[in-house]
């Protein structure tokens, strides 16, 4: 899977940006090769947090920011190359959570651009009983660097 980067520049509060990209890109292309997704795109967007508000606000109905927002496409451009969708990942919700959880934002955004990939790919905890926090808890372990 081919992971591509738009949107702001992700500032020093999340760490090194190339190590982040980096990182972002290693989590999401193991998860996506032990999950079977094969060959794609998906477009993380790192966002500031009025863009995240004003995106929660649209999709979900909530009038507050929030830290990661999945939109799946599944389009296939002319030459046969699906697009899973896009990630939008807000970088200052995210170093909040991390500091929160004494674990360093880079990490953080880990997390949440592999939550986000399993929104894409259709898993939704809110309805499913438990089966993607479960899948979610798994490719932590396996995909995830140890915590330093």
């Amino acid at each position: 899977m081919r992971v591509v980067f738009s949107g702001a520049r992700p500032t020093d509060a999340a760490g090194d940006p190339a190590e982040l990209q980096r990182g972002l890109r290693a989590v999401l292309g193991q998860a996506s090769r032990r999950l079977g997704v094969g060959a794609g795109d998906v477009v993380v967007r790192f966002v500031e947090e009025a863009e995240i508000r004003e995106l929660n606000r649209a999709w979900r109905g909530k009038d507050r920011p929030t830290d990661v927002l999945s939109f799946p496409s599944g389009a296939v451009d002319p030459a046969g190359r699906r697009h899973v969708g896009d990630i939008a990942l807000c970088l200052p919700v995210a170093a909040r959570q991390a500091a929160r959880r004494r674990h360093a934002p880079g990490r953080e955004a880990m997390l949440l651009a592999l939550h986000g990939l399993l929104h894409l790919l259709g898993y939704d905890h809110e309805t499913d009983g438990g089966e993607m926090e479960a899948l979610e808890r798994r490719l932590r372990r396996e995909c995830l660097p140890p915590r330093a």
